[in-house]
């Protein structure tokens, strides 16, 4: 009998872990977030909720209308028909943080969890070239790839180098040169931006550097 309790009580955290769903939103930016379910419970009235004890809106079954908390107009839509909630104007000091959409009956039930992380895009790496040399078909480059705290040194050898990357937290910076251009990429995930060097007109003539941006 107890082994049997724990696996009920295991597969309950498990049911309640998966239920959270996390995602990432840019600064200033707007996201949807929907009951991903499409067989809701009977229920009286249904509520989204940041950090369980703050109100968003309430929507009422039986006259199928919504009321919105005061603090959230103009920052928030709801959908009477999906259920789903929209965020506007997304910031990191006040939009962060847990969304729990909850029908209520003859008991509450929590129908889907998100947590909400907002963030800024990524800054623009800088792919740095520290020396060139090449004589005939034989070219060598030394250059650094670099964004805020993550740097990677490396060196383009005989129309090849070796790809890399290091992460920290949610930035990723990438380095690939695996074409004609090296390329110097960092992103997280709601943003990326690179740098690019072309390796023809860096060893046989006047380098060229182009920076491109996505956001």
């Amino acid at each position: 009998l107890l082994k049997l309790l724990w696996c009920s009580f295991t597969l309950f955290l498990d049911y309640w872990f998966s239920a959270e769903i996390s995602v990432f939103v840019q600064t200033g930016a707007s996201v949807q977030l929907d009951i991903q379910t499409q067989e809701l419970p009977e229920f009286d009235d249904l509520s989204w909720k940041k950090d369980i004890s703050e109100n968003i809106v309430k929507y009422i079954s039986e006259s199928k209308k919504e009321k919105l908390h005061s603090s959230y107009k103009d920052r928030a839509d709801f959908n009477n028909k999906t259920f789903s909630l929209t965020l506007k104007n997304m910031q990191k000091t006040d939009n962060s943080g847990l969304y729990t959409a909850i029908a209520s009956g003859e008991s509450d039930n929590n129908i889907v969890t998100y947590r909400v992380s907002v963030i800024d895009a990524v800054e623009a790496p800088v792919l740095t070239v520290n020396s060139n040399w090449f004589s005939g078909n034989f070219c060598t480059v030394n250059f650094t790839c670099r964004a805020h705290e993550l740097m990677i040194d490396s060196s383009y050898q005989n129309n090849r180098c070796s790809p890399e990357n290091v992460t920290s937290q949610i930035n990723t910076l990438i380095l690939d040169c695996s074409e004609e251009p090296i390329i110097c990429n960092h992103s997280n995930p709601v943003s990326w931006k690179e740098d690019k060097i072309n390796t023809i007109q860096l060893c046989f003539n006047k380098g060229l550097n182009v920076t491109m941006f996505c956001t």
